[in-house]
């Protein structure tokens, strides 16, 4: 199952943050070509979390109901066109239409995969899973670095700017992927063809057999409503919400930070900029699979927050060199943290309630998107300088970390 499904679904991820994020290396060249303020960067990255939070409920009850391979298929032709289209934006005011639209068309793909690993995996397995599908996050943004600096490049050719070269050859390989997506994922395991009916059926006892001994614990709810009311589901968004203000603000502006160091190249800021996410890249995929009990979980919630706000405190008073790895520290834990979070919330849920809260958790907790870029712009275009901000974040991560040792799984007492 790892290797037929997480190929697709890790793949599709990487396209969507080559989409989402690539305009953090367009800053500079929006600026000169377009006139967009640091402040208005910073409103725009944002907006984009503003309409996909918005979508993220209606979006993943959808999938429950149609199932993934038409929705996802759905949400990935929808972004490719829209992503592809930023090359036409002329100013702010289409720069953030353009954003929200491509937020609202993106909304749902992560809750949706979040809710597609429980049809196939158990507790133990789904932390790996997803510590697995988040290196999408990594190897997209180790990728763009290079791919996007190499387009930028391209400016003068047949008369566009290398932005909107960068724009349309990111944008148009969702639309394509989404063919294969739409042939080749499987609903859930009665639908795949390279499982036999008695090995489906086996995967969906078992997972039949886990959500009943949550049930007897007393603490799974099933209601849409249920996940409203638990506190523990609004912890794990606050803890939520402070981990994506530093995962969004770090991709939106380490671009233009590294390029404050010196005199570089649009390629060789990429490539500066890759280095945090191999280290994001090896605590994905090294890390999460020890969060297999819930007192393993909170222990790596907790020292995983702490580590990232220490990282962003390094990066704020240090040099070139030492703040780079303050922010590769930082990245080393952000989907170390991220799929334990999820792993939290979806012990406690099931069924509607598990689609629900899931996209619940990513809308509120994405919010974060919104607040860390708009506010970020707004102290670098006062200050001229993004200490405070970075500070400010590591504050909220501490903060978090606390929080998060009264977390709670299914089956655990609060």
């Amino acid at each position: 199952m790892f290797r037929k499904l997480m190929p697709l679904v890790v793949a599709a991820y990487v396209i969507s943050f080559l989409d989402r994020t690539n305009i953090a290396l367009a800053k500079n060249y929006l600026a000169v070509d377009l006139g967009i303020s640091a402040a208005a960067y910073g409103l725009g990255a944002g907006l984009f979390f503003l309409t996909y939070a918005l979508m993220e409920i209606p979006s993943n009850l959808i999938m429950h109901r149609v199932g993934a391979r038409l929705w996802i298929t759905r949400i990935m032709v929808t972004w490719g066109l829209l992503s592809a289209g930023m090359a036409f934006v002329t100013g702010e005011t289409s720069f953030y239409v353009m954003r929200m639209l491509l937020g609202a068309a993106e909304a749902g793909l992560y809750p949706g995969v979040m809710l597609y690993l429980t049809y196939w995996f158990g507790r133990k397995e789904r932390a790996r899973a997803t510590g697995y599908f988040l290196l999408g996050v990594c190897l997209a943004n180790i990728v763009s670095g290079p791919l996007g600096g190499f387009l930028l490049q391209m400016n003068g050719f047949f008369g566009w700017h290398g932005w909107q070269w960068m724009f349309m050859l990111e944008g148009l390989p969702a639309v394509f992927f989404a063919i294969v997506i739409w042939k080749k994922l499987p609903n859930g395991p009665s639908s795949a063809k390279w499982l036999s009916r008695s090995q489906a059926l086996d995967v969906e006892r078992r997972l039949a057999a886990e959500r009943a001994e949550q049930e007897e614990a007393g603490h799974v709810g099933h209601s849409f409503k249920g996940a409203f009311v638990d506190p523990q589901i609004w912890l794990a968004i606050f803890v939520y919400f402070c981990h994506q203000i530093s995962v969004y603000t770090v991709i939106f502006f380490l671009p233009g930070i590294i390029g404050t160091y010196a005199k570089l190249s649009p390629v060789q800021v990429g490539l500066l900029n890759s280095l945090p996410w191999i280290a994001a890249a090896i605590g994905a995929a090294t890390l999460p699979r020890y969060a297999d009990t819930p007192q393993r979980g909170r222990k790596l919630l907790f020292s995983g927050l702490l580590v990232m706000a220490a990282g962003l405190l390094t990066a704020a008073f240090a040099g070139p060199v030492i703040s780079l790895l303050g922010f590769s520290l930082t990245a080393a834990m952000f989907f170390v943290v991220q799929p334990v979070i999820f792993l939290f919330t979806s012990s406690r849920l099931a069924g509607v309630a598990l689609a629900g809260g899931l996209a619940l958790l990513n809308t509120f907790g994405i919010s974060g998107g919104f607040v860390g870029p708009s506010i970020m712009g707004l102290i670098e275009q006062s200050t001229g300088r993004t200490t405070n901000g970075l500070i400010i974040i590591s504050v909220l991560l501490s903060v978090a970390a606390l929080a998060s040792t009264r977390m709670r799984q299914g089956q655990e007492r609060t």
